[in-house]
């Protein structure tokens, strides 16, 4: 099966996205009819670039645009290490074959937006995770999403920068509709204007999202704490269920 194989090539990747969220990749970018070009902003060493060209290359094999500058984000740079990752990604991307479809582009975000000018069908952001870094990210590539492209964004869950900016411009938006989220991954169709049953859709999908990230927080809590395992599994089993239930 081909998800078997695309995971069993993305283990040796160096990322940090799970399984679940890439075959959400695959899905999206085999479902991408060539209406536009797929954009990825935030390739790293290419593990959900993999994804991306595995999916796209099952479908339309629609063009793959993956930014980056390469040179680490903004914990690379507190911590002062040296990062040059295009020849990971580019050795990755080659290994997967997939390399014949995607094109890198070695700037930042803000770069690469002032030129480009092909209309997006599917755009992953996953650059810097600070709040105004998402918000800006939002902004310069939002414009180039065709009507009935998809925003998809990663680390929604845990992160309060790219959290906050789906909440505001996803959940609670006009322009937007379908939103869901796979894991940390929220994504969303672009339309010019959604509905008033759309509107309230996405807010109980948002409930939702809220009930998981508590969930999800407290089965971490409950495996930490030192409690007699038949009061942790009950306290892990509800955790479970009120995520499952919804």
């Amino acid at each position: 099966m081909e998800i078997d194989e695309i995971k069993k090539l993305v283990s040796n990747v160096e990322g940090w996205l799970d399984d679940k969220e890439g075959e959400l990749l695959y899905s999206l970018a085999k479902r991408c009819a060539g209406k536009g070009v797929i954009v990825e902003i935030g390739s790293f060493k290419g593990k959900s670039t993999i994804w991306l060209g595995k999916g796209s290359k099952s479908g339309k094999k629609v063009r793959i645009y993956a930014i980056d500058p390469h040179t680490g984000g903004s914990w690379y740079k507190r911590m002062r290490r040296h990062v040059w990752s295009l020849d990971d990604f580019e050795k990755n991307i080659r290994n997967a074959e997939v390399d014949d479809i995607i094109i890198p582009i070695v700037k930042t975000s803000e770069e690469a937006a002032q030129r480009f000018d092909h209309p997006i069908e599917l755009i992953f952001i996953d650059g810097l995770h600070e709040y105004d870094r998402v918000k800006k990210d939002f902004a310069l590539w939002y414009p180039k999403v065709i009507d009935g492209g998809i925003m998809v964004f990663h680390d929604t869950v845990g992160w309060p920068g790219p959290k906050k900016v789906v909440e505001e411009f996803l959940y609670k938006s006009k322009n937007f509709k379908n939103v869901r989220f796979v894991k940390s991954v929220t994504f969303a169709v672009k339309a010019k204007r959604n509905s008033v049953g759309d509107r309230l859709s996405n807010l109980e999908m948002l409930l939702l999202k809220r009930l998981y990230e508590y969930s999800t927080i407290h089965l971490y809590v409950l495996r930490k704490l030192c409690l007699p395992r038949p009061v942790r599994v009950v306290g892990e089993e509800l955790a479970r269920l009120l995520w499952h239930g919804g």
